[in-house]
């Protein structure tokens, strides 16, 4: 396979000078493409995550649309929570379900230890065959998502509003916290190495819940263990990005838990966002998914903002999160265009 040290979206995570600023979309491959949706007739979104070839079919689609400068894995953060022993349902309209959560301190001891290569191959199946696509043309990025995010899952039984039951949990049985983040960092760590062995040359983290916390509940629950990930997948030698949401009040807390790269939302301007991050620090984002709905000048507008705000060195352009459904596709192609013609001055 070749080089890819030169491909413009891996240097700019490293901070290095690039030709132009690099473009990728979280949750570019999915519904709102009808190539996705015409897919989606004949098959579960789980069958679609576990079958290689339906997986890397699915990464493929945006690349013969859009002109991205990397390919994310198609797959879901919640995959490794199966083998785990929670189980895993997706329900029409309701999204993920967790049919045995996790509530108390047996329920914990009682995870199972997760053995990537085995039980989670698909996904490095799905790499491998993504990777003899195109290669020499984009990289590809693996994800999983962060202990809270994940952990929070677990312990609510699917998405929470107000995260009380995890919350308590943190407060009342600090030690069961504790050891549950311990058994999902590991899993991680080596859900993470499966990926980049499988060729994945460069990782994210989504922490799409963490926002919810307060910078002291991070600071005290969190990042003890998120640095302990961040500092094991460090080794692996491929780029990191720590994306999270709803913490632009605690950028300075969440860059210190890790990663290569600072991924955050809209609710901050990217230059403010440098100020405190310091200007060394590579970022990604952070244009709101719903201006994707905008007429095309208003889109021109916020992205050329977005990327005079951040300057030439050291920004991936994204999403502040996964594109919608609904949105116009001809509006995200038109997006990526944007990026690539912006002259900085």
């Amino acid at each position: 396979m070749s080089d890819s040290s030169e491909f413009r979206f891996l240097k700019a995570c490293r901070g290095e000078p690039v030709d132009k600023t690099p473009v990728w979309f979280m949750r570019q491959a999915g519904r709102y493409m009808k190539v996705y949706r015409d897919l989606k007739e004949k098959h579960t979104f789980l069958e679609m995550c576990k079958a290689p070839e339906l997986a890397c079919e699915v990464t493929m689609q945006p690349l013969e649309v859009l002109d991205v400068d990397a390919a994310i894995i198609f797959a879901d953060i919640l995959l490794p929570l199966e083998p785990m022993g929670t189980g895993l349902e997706f329900s029409a309209g309701d999204g993920p379900v967790i049919p045995r959560p996790v509530k108390d301190k047996k329920a914990v001891e009682n995870l199972r230890p997760v053995n990537a290569e085995e039980q989670l191959g698909f996904v490095g199946d799905a790499i491998r065959l993504v990777r003899k696509e195109i290669d020499g043309k984009v990289p590809l990025v693996g994800f999983a998502g962060a202990p809270f995010t994940l952990s929070s899952y677990m312990i609510e039984g699917g998405k929470s509003r107000d995260f009380t039951t995890t919350k308590l949990m943190m407060y009342e049985a600090t030690d069961v916290w504790n050891l549950l983040m311990e058994k999902v960092c590991v899993m991680l760590v080596d859900y993470l190495k499966m990926q980049v062995n499988a060729g994945a040359q460069a990782l994210q983290i989504f922490d799409s819940w963490v926002g919810c916390l307060s910078p002291h509940d991070y600071k005290t629950y969190i990042m003890p263990h998120l640095k302990g990930v961040f500092s094991e997948l460090k080794k692996l030698g491929v780029p990191v990005i720590n994306f999270s949401t709803g913490t632009s009040t605690m950028l300075d807390t969440v860059q210190q838990a890790g990663g290569d790269v600072l991924s955050f939302d809209w609710r901050i301007e990217i230059d403010e966002a440098r100020k405190i991050l310091g200007a060394d620090q590579p970022v990604q984002g952070n244009l709101d998914p719903v201006t994707l709905f905008a007429p095309l000048p208003v889109i021109r507008e916020r992205v050329h903002d977005i990327l005079r705000r951040a300057g030439p060195k050291g920004h991936i352009f994204n999403l502040g999160h996964g594109i919608l459904q609904h949105t116009p596709v001809e509006h995200v192609k038109a997006v990526a265009e944007m990026v690539h013609e912006f002259k900085y001055e």
